[in-house]
Formats: structure tokens, C-alpha cells, sequence
């Protein structure tokens, strides 16, 4: 018989070097949000890809940053948990000359682990490519890393080397997920999720951070292919309320359109979308409403 490796593998980084859009690359699928703002990813989410020796299980983690909530707090320690106990880390970086602030924190962090660590420089779509070697010698300065891969998740350059790079380090194993999963989320979860992504994408700067989505029902109407969603936004602000709903209740109508129709893709039926909101001071600070949302550290 042949043989089959499989493994776990962290993904860490700032926030908004391209996580989340790497993920979804990979598996050909939305399984995780994506926005132009930063501390996106709240929880940490499993990605699955398998081929024919191997499966890789991915786990995207909130970006590393410093903490001004209790969420903040969780996001960051979920962040730092997933670089223990894998097979791999990724460090996903931007194409940027020198590291960071917060490139130089996550390496600090790197150092105390004995896994082996990737250095994958991210949009290198958006630089010469002659401008990379600079990178790649100040970074090693910095850190012993095992591998060094160039890529572009936007536009998949490099990911199949990604991959085969990775194998390499993983053990022989078993296939923990079937082959046709690509997470391990729940399809009530994504769809949360994407409600929560356009908001990011059409709101103020500040306001989608203080913005948690439940899904208070989902059920296919009965002798149709139509599924019922019942979502709830919180918000924490009685002001963030008018802004969510908007101009005679134009910006909610926007959100509800663009998350029915990712999620309907996500679900292959049509989608009948009602979205409620609900104000919720201060619910970052509540670690009753963080565990009430989902907000749990699971690794």
C-alpha cells in the first residue's frame, strides 16, 4: 500500500496579510471571511484539503495584534494556542522590505516553539520580483526558518509548491476528515460569517468590530428547496443601530442582498434572509456574550 501523511498546520500573521483569501484558495470555496480591515478572523477555522497521499488541516487563526477587549484578549490567545501541538506554522507576511512591530512580536513568539516554521511572503503579485531576495535575507536575520515560499493567494502563484513543501514535514497518518470536506465549520457558522463579512465591507471603520451575527434559525421550508434564515446583529451602540439599518433601511437591504446570495452559492438553493438587530452594550467586555457567540477557545 501507499503511503498517506496528514497533519495539522497553523497559519499566523498580522492582521490583513491574507489569511483568510489563502484558505480559500486552497479549497476552491468561501470557508473563510474576507475584508480589507483588520482582526477579521475571530475564530480559528479548520480547512481541509486532501489529495490523493495526503490531507492537510488547516487552521486559520485571528491576526496577532494587542488586545483593547476581553475579544481582543481571545482572539490573540487563540492566535498564540495554534502554534502549539501542529505539525507546521505558516508565517504569512506582506512583501514589505523590513518587519514590523508586529512582525518582530509573532517571531518572538515563533522562537519558544519547537515546530517547524514556513516563511511564506504573501502578494507577490504586487512587487518586482528582484525586490524579494532583500526580503528573504532580512527575514532570515531575523529567524532560522525551514522553508521560504513566495506566493500570491490572490491569484494562486506558488500554492501547489505551498502544498507539496508542506507534505514534506508531515507523518504518516491517517485521513481524519472525509475527502469531499473542505471544513470543519458549520454551515450555520459560515453563514454568520458572511453576514458579518459585508458588513465589514460597508460599513464605518469602527463600527463592524463591535458587530457579532447569531443565526436564530435555519431550516429548508418544507416540499421546496427554499432554506429560511432568521439572523440576528448585535451591535453595541444605540447610534451603530441607525447606521446599520441606514436611510430608510437602505444599508440593511444592501447587507441582506449580498450575504443572501453568497450564502445561497454556499448552499446550491435559494435563500429566504431576515435580518434583526439587536443592541448589546459593551458585549466585547461579556464573557457570558463572548461564549454565547461562539467566541470559546476550542484548541
Amino acid at each position: 500500500m501507499s503511503k498517506f501523511y496528514s497533519g495539522f498546520v497553523s497559519i499566523v500573521g498580522r492582521p490583513n496579510v491574507g489569511k483568510s483569501t489563502l484558505l480559500n484558495h486552497l479549497t476552491g470555496e468561501k470557508v473563510a471571511i474576507v475584508s480589507d480591515k483588520p482582526q477579521t478572523t475571530r475564530n480559528k477555522i479548520q480547512t481541509i484539503i486532501t489529495k490523493d497521499d495526503f490531507q492537510i488541516i488547516f487552521i486559520d487563526t485571528p491576526g496577532i495584534h494587542k488586545p483593547k477587549s476581553k475579544l481582543g484578549d481571545f482572539m490573540v490567545k487563540s492566535a498564540e494556542n495554534a502554534l502549539n501541538e501542529v505539525d507546521v506554522v505558516l508565517f504569512l507576511i506582506e512583501p514589505d522590505e523590513r518587519a514590523g512591530l508586529g512582525d518582530k512580536y509573532i517571531i518572538e513568539k515563533l522562537q519558544r516553539i519547537d515546530t517547524p516554521v514556513f516563511l511564506i511572503i504573501n502578494k507577490i503579485d504586487t512587487v518586482e520580483k528582484g525586490d524579494l531576495l532583500g526580503i528573504i535575507d532580512h527575514y532570515r536575520s531575523l529567524y532560522d526558518f525551514n522553508e521560504i515560499i513566495p506566493i500570491s493567494a490572490l491569484n494562486g502563484e506558488n500554492t501547489n509548491n505551498l502544498l507539496e513543501s508542506i507534505k514534506k514535514y508531515l507523518p504518516e497518518g491517517p485521513k481524519y476528515f472525509p475527502e469531499d470536506m473542505i471544513t470543519d465549520q458549520p454551515e450555520r457558522q459560515i453563514c454568520s460569517e458572511i453576514i458579518r463579512e459585508k458588513m465589514l465591507r460597508l460599513l464605518d471603520e469602527e463600527i463592524p468590530h463591535g458587530i457579532a451575527v447569531e443565526i436564530m434559525s435555519m431550516k429548508k421550508r418544507e416540499g421546496k428547496s427554499l432554506v429560511d434564515i432568521e439572523a440576528t446583529i448585535y451591535c453595541e451602540k444605540d447610534s451603530h443601530k441607525g447606521i446599520i439599518i441606514g436611510k430608510k433601511g437602505a444599508m440593511l437591504k444592501k447587507i441582506g442582498t449580498q450575504a443572501r446570495q453568497d450564502i445561497e452559492r454556499l448552499l446550491g438553493s435559494p435563500v429566504n434572509l431576515q435580518l434583526w438587530i439587536k443592541v448589546k452594550k459593551d458585549w466585547r467586555d461579556s464573557d457570558f456574550l463572548l461564549k454565547n457567540f461562539g467566541y470559546t477557545d476550542r484548541m
